[in-house]
């Protein structure tokens, strides 16, 4: 999803911040998926779990207070599952940030989903 003009180790860097954030609360199998190849819409995929839904809710903040006082002040365009906790999105463009629960994440097999996209495991 970079734009002709950005720079793609940009997006690589803020995959890798958001998985060092979450790495930093405890997150579980943090995963990083390359899917400039795969689609239009994103560069990367931050997959991670919390134990619990109270885990997953803390990730999530420490990503967004986190990036949001950076000094890029990154916002996400769009968050989804905070209320719920069980699958939490952060849409940051180039990169989308999935943290799950341990069921969730188990139900909805992202990585299966995306299996042709190079992974690496991060911390």
């Amino acid at each position: 999803m970079s734009t002709p003009d950005s720079d793609p180790r940009e997006s690589l860097a803020l995959a890798e911040r958001i998985a060092e954030i979450a790495s930093d609360k405890k997150a579980i199998d943090v995963r990083l998926l390359d899917l400039r190849d795969a689609v239009g819409y994103t560069d990367y995929f931050v997959i991670c779990s919390g134990n619990t839904e109270r885990q997953t809710k803390a990730i999530h903040d420490a990503i967004h207070v986190e990036l949001k006082h950076a000094d890029d002040r990154l916002l996400p365009r769009r968050t989804e599952g905070a209320r719920e906790a069980r699958w939490i999105l952060l849409d940051y463009l180039d990169v989308v940030a999935h943290i799950f629960t341990p069921e969730a994440r188990e139900y909805y097999r992202l990585e299966q989903l995306w299996g042709e996209a190079p992974a690496r495991s991060v911390g």
